[in-house]
């Protein structure tokens, strides 16, 4: 019977084998291109006509565009791991990757806006529906936080497009915000059973890192607590009060990383990359309660903070050690990889600490990082492992 399943494996496409081969290509491309077009819209150059304008498009799009597509090829991947059933593949695989697709080309056509968001709906409750049925089957109750973020997510996506449907810019804003904040919880999730472990192989320590329950359920408490503040709008006023929740983040944020950190991260750029792009969910934070308490001018600094250095530096930190390990290859990224991290954490810190006139700057960071993972990266997700392995 293994036999059969691993022949049938190899009979379908390298690139649809595994969700996380898809979706990282896709995601990368759609980063680099999506960050240039609105670079281009803030510089005048074009503004193209879309549902909402082009900033309710930026909103919906780097969330639950990019950052739902690299999430989603991440969990498709991890299931087969977490419940040792094979995941999403072959035609399943290529039905939802072609929703996601078309759910970003329609905002550029003329379809009705229901019909557009239907498009965007469709997608995440699909992820949801797979991602339950694989879970629920194998009783992994430890990863039903996982379904529950995803679930919140949701939620934000459908605020998001009701202010769309309105003409609301407030419901827009406080959903993308919302989601925003979940996504820096999956980021927490996910991150806080990966950054350690890779951590203790990448540098051959016998001891793993001690485990913390406590802090991980008070990390997912008080980050959906935030979540829900900015979609009930009252994160989007600054409040002495409100700056309690992200003080106890920065904290718990700044513990993970004071426990995880070793000095010879700094010599395996696998390693730095990610511990680099989690302190950007501790400067986020950090920043939030800035401002609430009247210290800091403007919250758009904290929320790029994590758009730009948390979401998208671990984003591409985790593509680059995950690529690698499921198709085969020996965990050294290409020699441009290096400079790919530097590059998008150089980008975050133009976007958080200079003006308007450097965003082009930030967004050139950011493109060259993606498009130097993509160039170097595209040809393993799209072959074969190298033994020959169907994932």
């Amino acid at each position: 019977m293994q036999l059969l399943d691993r022949q049938q494996a190899l009979a379908i496409a390298p690139l649809w084998r595994l969700g996380f081969r898809p979706f990282f290509l896709a995601g990368t491309l759609f980063a680099l291109l999506a960050v240039a077009l609105w670079a281009a819209v803030l510089q005048g150059l074009t503004n193209p006509a879309v549902p909402g304008g082009l900033l309710a498009w930026h909103r919906h799009e780097m969330p639950f565009g990019f950052g739902l597509a690299i999430i989603a090829g991440f969990l498709l991947t991890a299931v087969q791991n977490w419940t040792g059933h094979p995941g999403l593949s072959g035609r399943p695989l290529i039905a939802l990757f072609g929703l996601w697709l078309a759910a970003r080309l329609a905002w550029f056509t003329s379809v009705p806006l229901p019909l557009l968001i239907a498009m965007q709906l469709a997608f995440i409750g699909l992820l949801i529906a797979q991602m339950a049925r694989q879970l629920i089957a194998a009783r992994q109750r430890n990863n039903y936080p996982i379904l529950l973020v995803l679930s919140l997510l949701a939620l934000c996506q459908s605020l998001t497009l009701a202010g769309l449907a309105l003409g609301d810019d407030g419901l827009q804003r406080r959903g993308a915000l919302a989601a925003l904040w979940l996504i820096a919880v999956m980021l927490s999730l996910i991150g806080g059973r990966v950054i350690p472990f890779f951590t203790q192989r990448g540098l051959g320590r016998a001891e793993a890192f001690a485990a913390h329950p406590w802090q991980d359920r008070l990390l997912l408490a008080c980050g959906v607590l935030v979540a829900a503040l900015f979609a009930s709008g009252h994160n989007l006023q600054a409040r002495p009060w409100l700056a309690a929740p992200f003080i106890l983040l920065s904290a718990l944020h700044g513990l993970r990383l004071w426990r995880w950190y070793l000095r010879g991260i700094w010599h395996v750029p696998l390693l730095w990359s990610l511990h680099l792009a989690y302190a950007w969910l501790l400067l986020a934070t950090l920043g939030m309660a800035a401002w609430h308490l009247g210290w800091l001018a403007q919250p758009s600094l904290a929320s790029h903070a994590l758009a730009v250095g948390a979401m998208g530096g671990l984003i591409l930190a985790m593509m680059a050690r995950v690529s690698l390990g499921h198709t085969g290859r020996a965990l050294q990224p290409p020699k441009a990889m290096p400079w790919a991290f530097g590059l998008l954490n150089l980008g975050a810190l133009i976007r958080v600490t200079c003006g308007g006139g450097w965003l082009w700057l930030a967004a050139l960071c950011w493109g060259v990082a993606f498009a130097l993972f993509a160039w170097h990266y595209a040809p393993m997700l799209c072959r074969a492992r190298v033994d020959g392995h169907p994932g």
